[in-house]
């Protein structure tokens, strides 16, 4: 189910333009940013999808590199303690250029298992004909916590309006992606186990159509409420939300902060067994495909609310007092969904649904 498409032709006043028309809106995709951004000229009101160098966070290479340099930042800065709070990232090499230094790490600590990953391609991407030539090598978290013996992670949504000065909102909504077989380290060859894409998951012999492989994030809040208190699961979340401030910061100088860009971002969350949050990539094309009658209503409510605070209907009409073909301005229900975070230089205070 493509909710992207429903959502975008069922807004009211909205008109699909075709071939080489005049557009108002784009929801492109990242290669079309590529090959065009550069030479399309975009009249005030006009907005696309995503930032021009969206890759120093979406790329897992940059986003480490960034991420690091940021961490040094702070730590001449303000000290290490403010620095600490960048320690959410499991320890990552680029290769091939940081080979030496992984085999040095490799070797002080043998034993440690690590995942290679490609630096390009996001847990959404399926495009396995697309050739590769640089990798990550990232420490695997051994210890992650498991709900019925199986593994998860956690899909969030942050849309970002502007990074100078930096408005970015966070969607309240997401969902917890679970494997389809109890985890163990002995069969790490294993996709079943150890990988969470939906796609993934989908061809599994285990896997139940009906019942699907996603738990909302207001579930997974509940269900760590039971198990461990309401205190334990403020901690929890507040910690993700540093994850979502201190990475948007580590770009926010980096990121070309051009006035027709906004992106919504799909940030991939891992906790361990401590009930700790590690940022594992942060997807610039999150999937907006539903694999569920549930995952359809929540990414087009997702849409429709990141529609919202976008607002095209005001930019047009500040563009002309003329009748237009742009929706009526609907109601304000994206404030019930979208948090927005209040600033860049403050300490992060969002309110969340009451578990």
């Amino acid at each position: 189910m493509n909710t992207l498409m429903d959502v975008l032709r069922h807004r009211p006043g909205w008109v699909e333009v075709k071939d080489e028309g005049e557009w108002d809106f784009y929801w492109c995709d990242v290669s079309w940013l590529r090959e065009n951004f550069d030479h399309t000229y975009m009249d005030e009101h006009v907005r696309i999808s995503h930032f021009r160098n969206h890759y120093d966070l979406t790329r897992k290479n940059y986003m480490v590199k960034n991420l690091k340099r940021f961490r040094k930042q702070l730590e001449r800065e303000a000290g290490k303690l403010e620095a600490a709070k960048c320690d959410f990232f499991p320890k990552t090499f680029e290769m091939p250029c940081e080979y030496h230094l992984f085999v040095e790490e490799f070797r002080k600590n043998p034993g440690i298992t690590w995942i290679m990953k490609p630096d390009t391609r996001s847990s959404d991407d399926q495009k396995d004909d697309i050739p590769v030539e640089n990798y990550v090598a990232q420490r695997y978290i051994e210890n992650p916590y498991l709900i019925g013996g199986r593994k998860f992670d956690l899909r969030v949504y942050v849309l970002v309006m502007s990074y100078i000065p930096l408005r970015a909102w966070l969607y309240r909504d997401g969902f917890a992606r679970f494997s389809n077989t109890r985890f163990t380290l002995n069969s790490i060859d294993d996709q079943y186990v150890h990988l969470t894409n939906v796609a993934v998951q989908k061809t599994s012999p285990d896997y139940h159509p009906k019942k699907g492989c996603k738990w909302t994030l207001q579930r997974f809040r509940q269900y760590l409420a039971s198990k461990h208190g309401p205190e334990a699961v403020e901690t929890l979340f507040r910690d993700i939300d540093n994850i979502f401030v201190k990475s948007l910061q580590s770009v926010q100088k980096v990121i070309i902060s051009n006035k027709h860009c906004f992106e919504l971002y799909g940030y991939d969350i891992l906790i361990d067994q401590d009930l700790k949050p590690w940022l594992l990539e942060v997807n610039a094309s999150p999937s907006l495909t539903a694999s569920s009658q549930e995952d359809y209503e929540l990414k087009t409510c997702l849409l429709e609310d990141t529609l919202h605070v976008v607002d095209m209907e005001a930019r047009l009409r500040q563009r002309s007092e003329e009748t237009t073909e742009a929706a009526l301005l609907l109601p304000s229900s994206s404030e019930e969904s979208f948090q927005l975070i209040p600033s860049c230089q403050e300490e992060i205070s969002l309110s969340r649904p009451c578990v």
